[in-house]
């Protein structure tokens, strides 16, 4: 994106497809990991399964370039002309053929980030292909002028659409970020134009450019193909080599061109993380080599995660065996090679139960475990409870139960106690998670009105 790129990124495409292969996920006899690789493999298909797409494909074949194109008609109009079969030939000959066969590889990981982002936003599915005439599905991807990342924004309109850049992290390389930012600006151009093709030629040239093509063209409700004329060289080229690669690769059994298989980690795992913490120690604690967090998380610049509990920051990690992730909340809770000094004893305690009243949540985007906590008065490790969440993840769309009520009166409960001195840099998630209580149990038995604790506090640890 966005404004003043001037590079000709129908050649973009191609050397960065050169340059990202020297930096795909390792091996997995690299990586000393589980191979998850969901793609490593073609499984083998049922005969009659092969039948029907044979079937199928020849059926297609047997249809016009035109008559293949109205097939494709979804929300974005897909137009054919002399402009974009002139791609089509391009994308289609002999030496771009292996080009296209890594971008179908890549696209098993990117397209359902794409595509679970643009179905909460309103996007077209479709303008998924946009990202590889950007960039080739390269998230380290950088132009000439500085353009970054796979939806290639510059500095000044990443910011402008709420991506964070500073010393530790760029989102404009995240691709769930970045394709939040891309979908806004998408949707907004669409909103002033009301049409597709107009907003993804304006994503390329800027609005300013679009304006004043339309002012030339004369129609006050033009098509794409009414101001081409009149708009920049690139953005002429722009738009009609997206139709094309659009439809190439939808088709792409037709050129006989499959997916390029390899070692990428399809299947993960999204935590959030509210603390500063190294790369490595997540890496070790998940036995997984560092580069692969790298290559799940391009958009950290260093080998630190600055999170904090007022601004998480998300992290992508491999699919492990669950035994791993005892580790990895150790190494999150600061918990390993620590030693739980309690002093056990045995107390009744008898306390009574106003009925529980469970409500939902639909979560939303941006939304954390800690906002929503912090929204319904309730703490984060009763939430993950009620939940069954054992990290931090959390995705738009979920949703949460949230119980209503506390232990006041009525049942009496026996319970055994102990005490734990606080000591310094200790917090009450962390005690609580020590001593396998809630929060609002700990906070319940000290008459804790806050999250306030001190170094030297010595805590009652109610038990059941």
């Amino acid at each position: 994106m966005i404004f003043n790129r001037k590079i000709s990124f129908a050649l973009f495409g191609f050397v960065i497809a050169v340059n990202f292969g020297q930096a795909q996920i390792p091996k997995t006899s690299d990586l000393n990991t589980i191979n998850i690789a969901a793609n490593a493999a073609i499984s083998e298909v049922p005969a009659a399964q092969n039948d029907s797409s044979r079937m199928q494909l020849a059926q297609r074949m047997s249809l016009s370039v035109s008559e293949q194109f109205a097939l494709m008609q979804k929300q974005v109009p897909m137009s054919y002309n002399e402009h974009v079969q002139n791609y089509i030939d391009t994308y289609t000959s002999e030496k771009r053929r292996h080009y296209l066969s890594r971008m179908l590889g890549l696209s098993s990981y990117y397209f359902p980030i794409y595509e679970r982002v643009f179905s909460e936003t309103g996007l077209p599915e479709e303008i998924k292909y946009l990202s590889i005439v950007e960039s080739a599905l390269d998230p380290n991807a950088v132009s000439r002028v500085g353009a970054t990342g796979p939806w290639q924004f510059m500095f000044a309109t990443a910011r402008l659409f709420g991506l964070s850049i500073d010393n530790y992290i760029d989102e404009r390389k995240d691709p769930v970020a970045a394709s939040y930012a891309a979908s806004a600006y998408l949707k907004d151009a669409f909103n002033e134009y009301g049409d597709w093709l107009l907003a993804i030629a304006s994503y390329n040239c800027g609005k300013g450019n679009v304006n004043r093509a339309i002012q030339r063209s004369g129609k006050s409700t033009p098509s794409f193909w009414d101001i081409m004329p009149y708009l920049p060289r690139e953005t002429r080229n722009y738009v009609p080599a997206y139709l094309a690669l659009t439809y190439v690769l939808t088709n792409h059994d037709q050129w006989g061109i499959t997916p390029e298989t390899g070692n990428m980690i399809l299947q993960t795992e999204t935590i959030q993380i509210d603390k500063p913490i190294s790369l490595q120690i997540i890496a070790k604690a998940l036995s997984v080599d560092i580069r692969a967090l790298q290559l799940l998380n391009p958009a950290y610049k260093k080998e630190v995660i600055n999170g904090s509990y007022e601004s998480p920051k998300r992290l992508v990690v491999p699919q492990v065996d669950k035994s791993a992730y005892t580790n990895l909340y150790a190494a999150l809770n600061g918990l390993a090679d620590q030693d739980i000094q309690v002093i056990e004893a045995s107390e009744d305690i008898t306390k009574t139960a106003k009925p529980i009243r469970l409500s939902y949540h639909r979560v939303r985007r941006g939304e954390t475990l800690g906002t929503i906590a912090k929204k319904f008065q309730v703490e984060v490790q009763d939430l993950k409870a009620w939940n069954h969440i054992k990290g931090s993840a959390i995705v738009p769309g979920q949703r949460l139960k949230i119980a209503f009520g506390k232990i006041a009166s009525g049942k009496a409960l026996s319970m055994a106690t102990a005490t734990y001195r606080v000591k310094r840099g200790d917090t009450l998630s962390e005690i609580a998670d020590k001593n396998g209580i809630t929060v609002s149990k700990l906070k319940a038995a000290n008459n804790i009105r806050n999250n306030k604790i001190r170094a030297g506090m010595l805590l009652k640890i109610a038990q059941n």
